[in-house]
């Protein structure tokens, strides 16, 4: 049954990712519980929820339901944990960073990463959407992504990173296919990117937890509402469902309340 739960999946063009953890959390229920019923569910959740934050809860949740619809037993669904949601942004690169990272590799003549970490900054890609960029998108300006839902997301190159990055693809006789690959000529994985920046984070002595793919397109979006306060737009730009999502980055990091609470608060 999980295995016609997998192909079930893959013909709703989930992505692999999300079929991959899907599928991780259907089995790991199966080998604490061996039948489904509504009081091993629960018992479930109560395990989820001692165990894992309340995030990691509602995904490992979200699976099961998803199973439960294709088993046709929705009656049997969960609830969500409720998220307490936070009043700042945490573990975010400060633009001052972000701008010493880019600068530092680009001197020290590592112009793949130097580009890496400006693409992912300013166009707000997350890492799967980064690999996918292609020549024949710095050519366009923009790369087009299609939703699960079959919506069309368009993730904008801007024009002085497009003009740059025209030149270094040149200088690499790089004029066709996906632009970040390894010696081999093969695309770069997620797990490798994310390696490698928290060594360039440590090589020159900056916070390991806010060096990581994430964090760029966190400072995209702040960046944006600072300079920009369009906060439907940043929401279009992101591939956020809810405008709500979008919020959080209406909020300010810790490192921003702790330097504002020393400048105002003197008495």
């Amino acid at each position: 049954m999980v295995i016609k739960f997998q192909k079930f999946l893959e013909k709703n063009e989930l992505s692999s990712n999300t079929i991959a953890a899907y599928m991780c959390a259907v089995n790991n229920y199966f080998i604490i519980h061996e039948r489904i019923s509504k009081e091993n569910l629960l018992a479930y959740k109560v395990w989820l929820i001692e165990n894992f934050k309340a995030g990691t809860v509602n995904s490992r949740i979200q699976a099961l339901n998803k199973f439960l619809e294709f088993m046709k037993r929705d009656s049997l669904k969960i609830k969500f944990v409720k998220v307490q949601q936070k009043n700042y942004l945490e573990n975010v690169i400060s633009d001052a960073d972000y701008k010493f990272f880019k600068q530092q590799l680009k001197k020290d003549g590592f112009v793949e990463w130097y580009f890496i970490v400006w693409f992912l900054t300013a166009t707000g890609a997350r890492i799967s959407e980064l690999l996918q960029i292609k020549v024949e998108h710095i050519e366009a300006g923009y790369m087009d992504i299609y939703t699960k839902c079959g919506k069309i997301r368009r993730l904008y190159i801007p024009k002085v990173l497009r003009n740059e990055a025209a030149e270094w693809l040149k200088k690499e006789k790089i004029s066709l296919g996906y632009i970040f690959k390894n010696h081999f000529g093969e695309r770069f994985n997620a797990r490798t990117i994310s390696r490698y920046l928290k060594v360039f984070a440590q090589k020159y002595s900056l916070n390991l937890k806010v060096i990581y793919p994430h964090s760029f397109r966190h400072r995209f979006a702040k960046n944006f509402i600072d300079k920009f306060n369009d906060i439907a737009l940043l929401a279009d730009l992101m591939g956020h469902k809810s405008i709500e999502t979008t919020r959080i980055y209406l909020r300010r990091t810790i490192s921003e309340q702790r330097e504002l609470v020393d400048k105002i608060v003197t008495w």
